[in-house]
Order: structure tokens, then sequence, then C-alpha cells
């Protein structure tokens, strides 16, 4: 009987991981269907994003707070403070900037399934600057995740300006780069502080990055907008932000990073969906193909990573 009630207890605790990663992934694909959104009003990227970091800025402040009072953490040093500046900037100030600039000129569906190949870019640069092998697998995988991305590019092309398209995916594919330098930095400091407690801190500062570069070079005539797009930038700063933040950590520690990875490929899928439904965009028959080829390529290079570090 206390057998079962264990299985039982198991199964129930998977099932909860599982959906808060579901759900977490959706709020963190939908993001690019808000962001979208708020480009029907009168302002530009930094503008939107200085609003999303705003209104996330003191649920932030708050988890790592809490999480520190919680866990009971060592407090870092001055070079682990270091470490976590610099990854807020790279990782999620620099990331989020590309990202925001980037959906001015393409499509909430293709911004996705190229912000998706950054565990490509992460064996790219383990081979360029960490001198790692890159194998005949992950080759295939490489060719086959960055055709699903042209196959995409090129639906992208028949609806828009050549320039903007290119431009855009220029600027969400160094999106993808900034976050994929994130995570190659991230692995000593998550142990120590909590991925909670990091990715709270790494955020904060990112958002104190936006407000510094909106107070150098933002328009400010652009902070006067209808309620409606202090709603939406709410909403983008909270549920999009930081709810799926403490969605996916929670659900990563019931069901492993691993499982937590295949659940959360949902989100290139769901962004077609979303946008086609909120903004009008079109699901072509490509479009499906080149986001199925990116979510194999990209399991392709996960799980080769993952026998790696189990035969090592």
């Amino acid at each position: 009987m206390e057998l079962f009630m264990d299985w039982n207890l198991k199964i129930k605790k998977e099932w909860q991981g599982a959906i808060l990663v579901l759900i977490g992934a959706i709020l963190f694909s939908a993001k690019a269907v808000v962001v979208k959104l708020t480009y029907q009003y009168p302002l530009g990227a930094l503008t939107s994003l200085f609003f999303r970091m705003l209104f996330a800025f003191p649920f932030l402040i708050w988890i790592a707070v809490s999480e520190e009072k919680k866990l009971g953490r060592a407090h870092l040093t001055k070079k682990e403070w270091f470490s976590v500046f610099f990854m807020g900037i790279v990782g999620y100030y620099l990331a989020s900037l590309f990202d925001f600039l980037g959906l001015q000129y393409i499509t909430a569906g293709l911004e996705r399934i190229i912000l998706f190949v950054y565990p490509t870019l992460v064996v790219i640069l383990s081979f360029l600057f960490l001198k790692k092998k890159i194998h005949a697998r992950e080759i295939f995988a490489l060719l086959l995740t960055y055709t699903g991305v042209a196959i995409a590019y090129s639906q992208d092309l028949k609806v828009g300006a050549a320039k903007d398209v290119s431009l855009g995916a220029f600027f969400i594919l160094l999106s993808a780069l900034t976050y994929a330098i994130y995570l190659m930095g991230t692995g000593s400091l998550i142990p120590k502080l909590g991925a909670q407690r990091y990715t709270a801190l790494a955020l904060a500062i990112s958002s104190l990055a936006v407000f510094v570069h909106f107070g150098l070079f933002g328009k400010w005539e652009e902070l006067n907008q209808p309620v409606s797009l202090y709603l939406l930038t709410f909403f983008m700063g909270t549920v999009n932000t930081v709810l799926p933040a403490i969605f996916v950590s929670e659900g990563i520690k019931r069901v492993g990073s691993k499982e937590a990875a295949i659940i959360g490929s949902v989100g290139p899928m769901s962004t077609l969906f979303l946008a086609y439904w909120f903004l009008g965009e079109t699901i072509t028959f490509f479009h499906t193909l080149g986001t199925f080829f990116v979510l194999f390529g990209v399991f392709w290079i996960s799980s080769r990573k993952k026998e790696k570090v189990l035969n090592d």
C-alpha cells in the first residue's frame, strides 16, 4: 500500500511538473505575439521593452529576495556578482533588445523558429571557443535545423520586403546567439543561487540596463499611451515574463531538464497558432515543415549532448 502511494505521489508530481512546463512554454512563446500587438500603438521597440521590464521589475526583486530568505543561499563574491551582472546584460538585456527590434520586421512565427535554434549555437560556440568536436550526427542536425529556418524564412519573404525580413531575421539570430552565450556561462552559478533566484537577479539587472538605455536614448513622448497599452504591457511583463519563469523552474524540479526541454518544444508551434489567431499571420505547409525540421534538429543536438554527459 505504501509503495502504491509513493508511486501515485511520484506520478502526480510528474504530471504537475509537465503541466507547469507546458503552460510556461506557451506563455513565454506568446510574448512575441504580445510584442507585435504593442506595435499597433505609436511606439518603438525600446519603449515596448521598457514597459515590459518596468512592470516585471518589482516582481523580480520580490522573487530574488524571497528565494534568498527561503533557501539561505551563500552571499555572492564580487567575482560572482560580476558574472551575474554580465550574464544579465548579455543573456536578457541584449537578447531581449535584439528580439524586440527583430519583431518590428518579421512575423512572430518566424521569430520563435529562429530563437529556438539556440542549442545549436551553443554547439557551434563550443566548437569555436572551447575546441569541442562536432560529430557527424551533430553536423546533420545543424544542417537540418538551418534548412528548417531557411524554409520558414522563405515563406516570410513572400509577405514582406526582403530587406526588412532579412534585417529582422538577423536581429533575432543575434538574440538567439546572446542567449546561447548566457546559457554557456550559467552552469556554475545556478547550483549556488538556485534557478529562480539566479533568473530573477539576471532579469532584474537586465531591467536596470533597459531603464538606463531608455533614459539616454528613449522617446519620452512615447510613454503617453492609452490605458489599453499599459494593460497589454503589464500582461507582457507579468504573464509573459515573470510567471513562465516561475512555472518552468518549478516544472523542471518535478520532471527534470530533459523532459522539460521536450515539453517546451511546444513553443514554436504554439506561437504559429497564436499569431494566426491574434495577428492574422498565415500558417503555410512550409511554415509547419520548417518548424518540424528545426524541432527535430534541435532535439537531435540536445539528445547528443545528454549522451555525452552520461558517457563522460
